[in-house]
C-alpha cells in the first residue's frame, strides 16, 4: 500500500478492536454497526497482512502481531488526538527561554521600550528582546519570519497581518517653553501664517523633507521655512528643546505620562496644529502563523497593555484582527 492509499480512519478503528476483542464492543464504541465493524476488520486484515483477531471458543484473541503493535497502535492514537486538538497550555512567564524579535520606530525605542523591558524582565527574566529598525512598512519580515512583532502603522500591502489597535495617534505642534512663537499667540490658537512663518525642524527619510504637511500649507500659499532635517521624532525633541525651531510630531511622543517617565520633555509644549490632519491607528502586527502561539500570545498582549498604559490617552479597545 502506498501513502496515498493509507486510510487514517483504520487506526482508530484498529487501536479499539484490540482494546475491545470484540467487533460488537468495537462497533457499540465507534457507533458504527456490526456488519460495518466486521467490514473494517477486513480490511485492517489485508492490509496489515495479518489476522489480528482470531476466533477463541465464544471470543476473540489476538495475533502475536496484534498484541506486538497493541500498545504502539494506543500511543500512535494518543499522538493524533494531541496534535488534532487546541493548544490550551498555560505559559508560566517564568520559565520562558527564548528570544522575540520586534520591529519597531526609533521614537518607540526612546519613549516605550524601556518600559516594555522593565515589564517583560520582572515576569519573564530569562526572555531576550530584540529591537530592530523600522525602516517602512513592508510586512514581508513578518511573514518571513524575520520578526515576531512589530509596533507601527499598517502597510497597505498585507491583508492577512493580524493586528490589534494600541491607540489612534495625531500630529501636535511642539516648541519649547518660553519660545516667542507662544506669546504671540492669538486666543483663538495658532494661525496658518504664524506656523508657516517660523523656523522648522522636520522629520522626514527623504532628502527634501516634504510630506502633507507642506501639502496643507500649499493650498493656502503658504510654505515653511525647513531649516534642519532628522530621520527620527526623538531627534526632532532634543533639537526643539535647545532651539526657537518648532516641529511636528505624533502626540504619542508627547503624552503627560511621557513627561513623567522622560523629563526633557518637560522643557517642550506642544500646540493644536492650524489645519486638519487625519488621524492614525498605532498598531501592534503579527503573522497569522503566531496567532496561537502561547508564548507569543502572552508576549504581545503585555506589550500592547504597556503600550497602552503609557498612551496619555487610551485608545479604544482593540480586538485581535
Amino acid at each position: 500500500m502506498n501513502e496515498n492509499e493509507i486510510d487514517l480512519n483504520l487506526l482508530r478503528a484498529l487501536d479499539v478492536l484490540l482494546s475491545e476483542c470484540s467487533v460488537t464492543a468495537a462497533a457499540k464504541h465507534l457507533g458504527l454497526s456490526v456488519s460495518a465493524m466486521s467490514r473494517t476488520l477486513t480490511r485492517l486484515r489485508a492490509v496489515t497482512g495479518d489476522p489480528l483477531l482470531v476466533r477463541a471458543g465464544r471470543g476473540l484473541v489476538p495475533t502475536p502481531r496484534a498484541a506486538e503493535i497493541r500498545d504502539q497502535v494506543h500511543e500512535l492514537m494518543r499522538d493524533v488526538r494531541t496534535v488534532l486538538t487546541p493548544h490550551l497550555t498555560r505559559i508560566d512567564p517564568a520559565g520562558l527561554k527564548q528570544t522575540f524579535i520586534i520591529r519597531a520606530s526609533e521614537a518607540f525605542l526612546e519613549f516605550l521600550a524601556a518600559r516594555v523591558v522593565n515589564d517583560i524582565a520582572a515576569a519573564a527574566p530569562d526572555i531576550c528582546l530584540q529591537f530592530v529598525a523600522k525602516p517602512d512598512k513592508d510586512a514581508q519580515p513578518l511573514r518571513d519570519g524575520a520578526i515576531d512583532l512589530e509596533i507601527g502603522v499598517l502597510g497597505t500591502n498585507a491583508p492577512e497581518i493580524r493586528t490589534r489597535l494600541l491607540f489612534h495617534d495625531k500630529f501636535v505642534g511642539i516648541a519649547r517653553k518660553g519660545h516667542p512663537f507662544f506669546n504671540a499667540q492669538q486666543r483663538d490658537g495658532v494661525s496658518l501664517s504664524d506656523f508657516a512663518c517660523q523656523r522648522h525642524v522636520v522629520v522626514s527619510k527623504q532628502v527634501n523633507g516634504r510630506d502633507m504637511i507642506d501639502a496643507k500649507l500649499d493650498e493656502a500659499g503658504l510654505a515653511r521655512q525647513v531649516r534642519i532635517i532628522v530621520p527620527g521624532f526623538p531627534d526632532a525633541l532634543r533639537i526643539v528643546r535647545q532651539s526657537d525651531l518648532v516641529g511636528v510630531i505624533p502626540r504619542s511622543c508627547f503624552g503627560t505620562r511621557l513627561v513623567e517617565f522622560h523629563p526633557g520633555l518637560v522643557d517642550i509644549q506642544s500646540f493644536d496644529l492650524p489645519f486638519d490632519l487625519p488621524e492614525f491607528p498605532v498598531l501592534a502586527m503579527w503573522h497569522p502563523r503566531m496567532q496561537a502561539d502561547p508564548a507569543h500570545q502572552w508576549l504581545r498582549n503585555r506589550v500592547i497593555d504597556i503600550c497602552r498604559q503609557a498612551y496619555y490617552q487610551h485608545g479604544a479597545a482593540g480586538e485581535d484582527g
